[in-house]
């Protein structure tokens, strides 16, 4: 069993920020567990361009307001808390949070170790394991 507390996250190498956003990355590929778990802050007045080429990502808004643009169809989503999206296929997408701060809670399949950075593409290089095969 794994319990941890987001305080147990904050201030380690596992609470990585960029310009726009943080990300408490609270379950990674370490715990075995297929998925890892996030929770991502999405800063007031900001856009962030992201494409997860090589990973499936579900996120659910806890707080906050803001939207998300599929870039491949050009529509908008109103993001609230209580909103779930799911990138199935890879969508590449805008974030912006409109109000104010949006907090998400994302789950990533293949699962993270924490020491991912978005490329230029926006995205998360593809998993050593995979890139082996």
């Amino acid at each position: 069993m794994i319990v941890k507390n987001l305080e147990d996250v904050i201030g380690t190498e596992d609470h990585v920020k960029g310009e726009t956003w943080e990300s408490r990355r609270i379950i990674l590929k370490d715990a075995g567990m297929g998925f890892s778990v996030h929770d991502t802050i999405i800063y007031k007045g900001t856009e962030s361009m992201f494409w997860y080429k090589y990973h499936q990502e579900a996120v659910y808004c806890v707080e906050g307001e803001g939207e998300i643009e599929d870039l491949t169809t050009g529509k908008i989503h109103p993001i609230k808390p209580g909103t779930l999206y799911a990138l199935v296929g890879h969508e590449k997408h805008l974030l912006r949070a409109t109000k104010s701060d949006m907090r998400m809670v994302c789950v990533f399949n293949p699962p993270c170790t924490g020491q991912e950075t978005h490329d230029e593409e926006g995205a998360y290089a593809l998993p050593k394991e995979e890139a082996n095969l």
